[in-house]
């Protein structure tokens, strides 16, 4: 059975969903099977997307429009992929990067993605160990946690995504409180407000 799943790009839900619903259903798509989301992909809690996945069984195919209409970011992206794979749940995307899990060639899209997005999380890792190694090298040690930066915040919003993260180790590895780590990002490695703020800052530099 297919399964469409869309969603809106802003938060007040005034944005138009017609496109992506005429694109699911000249896809085969049963109107009666579309879950739709009125919210930002950055927002916690997304109840339609929720109640789609649950209703996903082994053999079905979940479609959306375009790559960005399911995940929150590249992480989350790839962890809801490889759970569906992992019970037979197959994913397709219509516009945009051709991705059809369903065949050989978007299997092997597909990993490329969760390729890269390893390769980032540990290209992140290791500019922050290297930075919080230098950091102990001029003396910095021990005091207060050092604070969230752009690139602590991208790793923690790559590892808090997979649920293999222990948080302890984490806020360990970036030198910082739970507190501050909750602050900045949400469990499921969504931007919380503070973490937007420091983004948005240091876009502007």
């Amino acid at each position: 059975m297919l399964i469409g799943y869309m969603r809106v790009s802003k938060a007040n839900g005034s944005q138009s969903t017609d496109l992506q619903r005429d694109a699911l259903i000249a896809a085969g798509v049963d109107p009666e099977k579309i879950y739709e989301d009125k919210a930002s992909g950055s927002i916690d809690s997304r109840p339609e997307l929720e109640a789609c996945l649950k209703a996903c069984r082994t053999g079905d195919v979940l479609m959306v429009w375009k790559l960005d209409r399911l995940g929150r970011n590249l992480a989350h992206l790839v962890t809801t992929v490889h759970n569906l794979d992992e019970l037979g749940i197959g994913f397709k995307v219509l516009t945009g990067v051709p991705i059809d899990t369903t065949t050989p060639s978007g299997k092997l899209a597909f990993a490329i993605f969760a390729a890269l997005a390893e390769f980032e999380r540990e290209l992140i890792r290791e500019r922050t160990v290297a930075g919080l190694a230098a950091a102990r090298a001029r003396g910095r040690i021990g005091g207060a946690p050092y604070k969230m930066t752009p690139a602590k915040l991208r790793l923690a919003m790559a590892a808090m995504g997979k649920p293999e993260t222990k948080i302890a180790e984490l806020c360990q590895e970036l030198g910082m409180t739970r507190q501050t780590l909750y602050r900045h990002v949400a469990p499921d490695g969504t931007l919380r407000d503070d973490g937007q703020k420091l983004f948005n800052k240091a876009n502007r530099k």
